[in-house]
């Protein structure tokens, strides 16, 4: 029971709260509830219901201000002023105050004489200068009057308490005092305009306010800034606006996506069904009594024309001799080449590398030099194609482009390229030519692939190498010559250590002791004497062990010495639980 009383105690309070901040005429519109304080000046109100324009220019010419109006929107304003001024002819004024435009006639005597509040409404078409039309006044809250009202109607004066509608048809010069009602005691009315009032006074500027719905400039709706309990909702306007374009934009983007995934779905079941097809014929023209007729309707269409590439590239893989060439020669014929070709020499990456691989798999040698210029491409994976569709196609020098590339010669084109002379058995050139190449990443190829097949006629060529200005390089050819056990790069080694960097130092000493050599041993030594790195240290015993009884012998006269790093650095080299 407590918990219902709760509930409806603040509903309750809800209700009035809501209430206390709700508009007063909620059929009004652009009217709004002003709660700015205005200037004291005294207000006579409570008007009869009709009120002819000889009367309102009676008023006119009485010392009134006469305020007519007050509108949240200057275009409505404006109209009410030009039916005023059709009407009577009287000069109005609109004067802009507390965010209203107020119409008012004698404005120029606001602050200085009473002020009349007539909120007028038109009702029906009304011509000017006719002196029996009725300006219709809607009789003013009750408690808005609180005093007698003293006119001159027909030379008779007459007082009334009542507040409902009368014809006035002269007011007096002056008004009697009780008459006048402070300011303070209207600032809770509503100043709006009627439905009638909005139809016929505004209807050219609400021409123009469709005109200029789509643009942001003179008139458009969207411009238009509206005071709610004193906060402006333009910004409510903004993400209207931006909800309805997001939400119309994924309204098209779902149905884009939607359209593309199912014509994909019919590409991929039409091009899975044409590869089986083609297939069979493709197998029925090389080992059948099929010839290229049927294959002819097939070119015929880009479509099907490019599927039939595909399968002719796919079956080729494993073709050799006599099948292979049959099957070129079909390429020629239905002019399948000429594709390729024009997608070889095409400006898209993509498309380029597509025509390398068929113009590969097909044997033709026609694009060769399209992919001599892709050779130093910005694009690493075009290069890669390049190379590997001219070591296919290339009979006498298949890896004659390594002296024409400049750009960096990658590992994993490297090692690509070593697995397709040993997956074709292709016949593997003399690599010592590329080892005075000006690109250094080529001359490391080169040395790599002269271990690898063990070139052994390279030695004479390693030793230019191994003073390569290129630390890269120059560490690689130790490595190299360590390796292949070519001993007379010893003595350039040995020249070359003081002038190189840590790492070919380190290799320098590995080196030696991959090809043991007692000239070296007083080498070895002064490294270990000379040098504070530990690991140089270690490599230059273990090169020393390598030479054997020679070399085991100087290490233990080294043990003996009172020097106690020697004896930690060999007596772990020579552990033999450690290696």
């Amino acid at each position: 029971m407590r918990r219902t009383t709760t509930i409806m105690l603040a509903i309750a309070v809800s209700a009035v709260t809501l209430q206390a901040f709700s508009p007063a005429d909620e059929s009004t519109t652009d009217s709004v509830r002003s709660h700015e304080p205005e200037s004291a000046v005294p207000v006579l109100s409570s008007f009869p219901a009709e009120l002819t324009p000889g009367g309102l220019i009676s008023l006119a010419n009485g010392n009134y201000v006469i305020q007519m109006g007050a509108f949240g929107r200057l275009v409505n304003a404006e109209g009410l002023k030009k039916k005023i001024v059709e009407l009577s002819g009287l000069p109005v004024d609109i004067i802009e105050e507390s965010g209203l435009f107020k119409v008012f006639i004698n404005g120029s005597l606001r602050g200085q004489a009473p002020c009349l509040y007539i909120p007028v409404n038109f009702s029906g078409n009304q011509g000017i200068g006719t002196a029996d039309k009725k300006v219709t006044v809607p009789a003013v809250e009750e408690s808005t009057v609180a005093a007698d009202v003293s006119v001159t109607a027909g030379g008779e004066t007459v007082t009334s308490k009542d507040t409902t509608a009368q014809t006035i048809t002269e007011i007096p010069q002056s008004v009697p005092a009780t008459a006048i009602i402070p300011v303070s005691e209207l600032q809770g009315a509503a100043q709006a305009d009627s439905d009638a009032e909005a139809d016929t006074a505004v209807a050219q500027p609400a021409e123009r306010s469709i005109r200029n719905l789509w643009f942001l400039t003179g008139d458009s709706p969207w411009l238009r800034n509206y005071n709610y309990f004193g906060k402006s909702v333009a910004l409510v306007n903004a993400l209207i606006i931006t909800i309805i374009a997001s939400f119309a934009t994924m309204l098209i983007l779902l149905l884009v996506i939607l359209l593309n995934r199912r014509r994909m779905e019919k590409e991929a079941k039409l091009r899975q069904y044409l590869l089986e097809q083609y297939q069979s014929l493709i197998i029925d023209y090389l080992f059948g009594s099929s010839g290229p007729e049927p294959f002819r309707k097939i070119a015929s269409d880009n479509y099907r024309r490019q599927v039939l590439i595909d399968q002719m590239i796919d079956v080729s893989v494993n073709l050799k001799g006599d099948s292979r060439e049959k099957l070129t020669k079909l390429y020629n014929d239905l002019e399948l080449v000429n594709d390729s070709l024009a997608r070889a020499r095409s400006r898209r990456w993509h498309k380029r590398i597509k025509g390398f691989r068929e113009l590969a798999f097909m044997g033709i040698r026609e694009g060769n030099d399209e992919m001599y210029k892709s050779l130093n491409s910005r694009n690493e994976i075009l290069r890669m194609e390049a190379q590997i569709a001219l070591v296919r196609l290339s009979e006498n020098d298949p890896f004659g482009f390594l002296s024409q590339m400049k750009r960096p010669f990658s590992l994993w084109e490297q090692i690509t390229l070593h697995d397709l002379i040993l997956q074709h058995e292709l016949p593997v050139p003399d690599f010592q030519r590329w080892l005075s190449s000006e690109n250094p990443t080529v001359v490391m190829f080169a040395l790599r692939m002269i271990r690898e097949f063990r070139q052994m006629e390279a030695e004479a060529e390693m030793r230019k190498v191994l003073l390569h200005r290129d630390s890269r390089v120059s560490r690689m050819a130790v490595e190299v010559a360590g390796d292949l056990g070519m001993k007379s790069t010893l003595e350039t080694m040995k020249r070359m250590y003081k002038f190189q960097e840590y790492n070919n130092c380190l290799e320098i000493v590995k080196s030696m002791g991959k090809m043991p050599e007692t000239a070296m041993l007083g080498f070895l030594k002064l490294v270990l004497d000379k040098e504070d790195d530990v690991q140089l240290q270690i490599e230059a015993v273990k090169a020393i062990e390598n030479m054997g009884e020679v070399g085991v012998q100087a290490l233990v006269k080294v043990m003996k010495s009172e020097y106690k790093n020697y004896n930690i650095i060999v007596r772990h080299v020579l552990d033999r639980r450690i290696y």
